[in-house]
């Protein structure tokens, strides 16, 4: 049976304490400050600030994680720097415990964590909670040999990604190189509304439905966390009672080639085909946009998810708090119309890239499953 120690026997937690804001400066006075994940990069944080009167500091190579909204965030520091209380450092004892396995465990940690957290407006750890997270006792070179394992799937993974995001790119780029901008227009295309191109455009259920668990009896339900990839992603929807689908599907039926679009929430304005005849339904995150004959609902997908669309759709939001796209803004926003044969070539283009993109996929879904295997495996 394993043997488990605390982080506190192993570790020295340093939490941050934020200093006074005067001290804050933006010209490399004193050292960098961190105070939170939107300062984390890939391993080491991103300096944008500095601190010429720290109060809580921490070294080289100490492990600095986030402890408050969102908690969970890891990275190492690069340098000596000023911590504030958004970030917590552990200085792992190098005799008891190696640093990339506490890296590790502590990502693997990461739900449990957000579960442990308090609070009405952020959810935020103290110190106690990181000072009782448990290590399993095993010798250095074992806890080596893990990190090593693990740092190298994980590589693998960012390499997959960034492997999908090219693809993105390229996908983007030749957009451009085929219709050009609507700021330059230099083709002469027509130049329309969203309202235009469709035969409806209507949201989903305004009322928070009463879930099922009954599968073989309850009918699919979608809302904008299922179109986050650009296309429906089917694995962890929620399901309805019959009685209140067929209540909803009165209202609105989803059809193959109908474009769901996220509308609601910080990812607004992602766009996906519904590339089949599966019967669901949706809720008011997602706006369902119905595509005339005179636009291809791919090509229709690739302009909103277009970068010059979603910057239209930036400046419709107003206010404050969950950003709100509303269906007027969507109908009246401006993309370009170009011949169908175009499109036509355009989305043979994306089709071609689609399935690179779908190789890809797969090599990361087996990388990130070992990936999840190893880090249950070793840290349970």
């Amino acid at each position: 049976m394993m043997n488990y120690i605390a982080l506190k026997d192993v570790c020295t937690i340093n939490m941050g304490q934020s200093p006074e804001s005067s001290s804050y400066n933006e010209i490399g006075d004193g050292i960098p400050f961190f105070q939170g994940n939107a300062d984390f990069g890939e391993r080491y944080p991103i300096t944008r600030v500095w601190c010429n009167k720290p109060t809580k500091v921490a070294k080289a190579e100490d492990i600095l994680i986030s402890v408050r909204a969102p908690i969970g965030a890891m990275n190492y520091a690069k340098e000596k720097c000023c911590i504030g209380r958004g970030v917590a450092a552990l200085t792992p004892n190098e005799e008891k415990v190696s640093s990339e396995f506490i890296f590790w465990l502590l990502k693997g940690k990461n739900n449990e964590l957000n579960q442990k957290g308090t609070g009405s407006t952020f959810k935020a750890i103290g110190r106690k909670v990181l000072e009782e997270i448990q290590v399993p006792e095993i010798n250095l070179e074992l806890q080596r040999k893990y990190a090593s394992n693990l740092e190298r799937i994980y590589s693998i993974i960012q390499d997959r990604q960034r492997q999908l995001e090219q693809l993105d790119k390229l996908v983007r780029a030749r957009f451009v190189e085929m219709f050009g901008t609507l700021h330059d227009n230099e083709n002469g295309f027509e130049v329309v509304t969203i309202e235009r191109v469709c035969s409806l455009i209507k949201d989903g259920t305004h009322q928070t439905p009463q879930y099922t668990e009954d599968r073989e009896k309850g009918y699919k339900f979608l809302s904008s966390k299922d179109v986050m990839s650009q296309k429906i992603d089917w694995s962890d929807i929620k399901y309805i009672p019959a009685e209140l689908h067929e209540k909803l599907y009165a209202t609105i039926k989803p059809q193959r080639n109908d474009i769901l679009m996220s509308k609601n929430g910080v990812n607004y304005g992602v766009a996906a085909v519904n590339d089949t005849n599966e019967v669901f339904d949706i809720y008011v995150s997602l706006a369902l946009l119905r595509p005339k004959e005179t636009i291809d609902p791919v090509f229709f997908k690739c302009v909103i998810n277009n970068p010059e669309t979603k910057r239209q759709f930036d400046s419709s939001i107003k206010g404050i708090g969950v950003p709100n796209l509303h269906l007027g803004e969507i109908k009246k926003t401006q993309i370009l119309l170009p011949p169908k044969k175009l499109q036509k070539e355009f989305v043979a283009f994306v089709e071609q890239v689609d399935k690179s993109k779908d190789s890809v996929q797969k090599a990361l879904d087996e990388a990130q499953l070992l990936f999840d295997s190893l880090m249950q495996q070793y840290f349970g």
